[in-house]
């Protein structure tokens, strides 16, 4: 039986207007909306007087002119990024021509794999290099606010979630969103590391999630649940694939994603190549030469 995981896509919002979603809490999002975005980047703003900003999105000047116009009165003191792909970071370029806030992140595109000597493909954000680093465990705060960093790899190495203290409130990124799964990409997505950090937030207390994109999760531990059950299932499928003697990424996708459309066939087998890149590593899998979407696997 399929995983049944609670997707929520409805959400009331205006592009350009910043709005108030929680006690502490506005967003503004920017008009990039897409198969990967929804409705497009939500950049978040914590506290009041001085505030944080959270992932300023793409390289959007109108994005960055509605976020400053309303702050107006306002001074962002501070500048978290979530990841470095491209509907996230690239405005902090933007907006430091506005602040002299320094930007908060793990790293820059690759951190977290780079250091192991693994190197990631561009596509991300290169150009990215925070003015402060963070690490898991490290707190951010200001007279309104305090903002505890959770290191989340997986989706990207770099990955971090923040908590808001006030309201319990982990603020996602793309680690887990309410509207759909996230895509793994080797090299610099990991699944081993992504299931790893979905199961350090079933043990933590956060009440709700704010990802970049769509709306809140308001009861997030069987979220979190359902999407560590998602991905053992597509273990399964993968399994399953080569016993029937599919042995190819390119002939599983059809067979496990039958309800997407062929153009986001691709993106899917960049996910099937992480699962398969993860069993390998676990000794279930076993391939001849190197680890790509064009090999053939088998049992171990």
């Amino acid at each position: 039986m399929a995983v049944k995981i609670p997707f929520r896509r409805d959400l009331e919002f205006a592009y350009g207007q910043v709005a108030e979603i929680a006690p502490g809490v506005r967003r503004v999002i920017a008009e990039n909306p897409s198969p990967f975005t929804l409705y497009g980047t939500g950049t978040y703003i914590l506290g009041t007087g001085k505030v944080a900003v959270i992932d300023p999105g793409p390289a959007d000047s109108v994005h960055i002119a509605a976020l400053i116009d309303g702050l107006q009165g306002e001074t962002i003191s501070h500048i978290l990024v979530t990841h470095t792909h491209m509907d996230h970071s690239p405005g902090c370029r933007l907006l430091q021509e506005h602040t002299d806030a320094k930007t908060h992140a793990y790293g820059p595109h690759g951190a977290g794999k780079l250091e192991q000597g693994v190197p990631v493909e561009e596509g991300g954000d290169m150009d990215f290099q925070p003015d402060v680093l963070v690490r898991h465990g490290d707190v951010i705060e200001n007279a309104s606010w305090s903002v505890e960093c959770v290191y989340t790899p997986g989706h990207t190495s770099n990955h971090t979630c923040f908590r808001l203290s006030e309201g319990k409130a982990l603020f996602t990124g793309d680690h887990v969103m309410g509207w759909s799964t996230s895509i793994i990409s080797p090299p610099d997505g990991d699944m081993g590391a992504y299931l790893d950090s979905l199961q350090l937030l079933l043990e933590r207390d956060d009440a709700v999630y704010w990802p970049t994109h769509g709306p809140c999760i308001d009861n997030p531990k069987p979220f979190v649940e359902a999407f560590i059950e998602h991905r053992r299932e597509r273990e399964r499928q993968i399994l399953e694939c080569i016993r029937e003697q599919v042995y190819r990424i390119r002939d599983m996708v059809p067979r496990m994603y039958t309800e997407l459309p062929e153009f986001m066939y691709p993106a899917a087998a960049r996910s099937v190549l992480a699962a398969i890149e993860y069993l390998v590593a676990q000794g279930t899998l076993a391939v001849e030469g190197e680890l790509q979407l064009d090999s053939d696997y088998r049992l171990a």
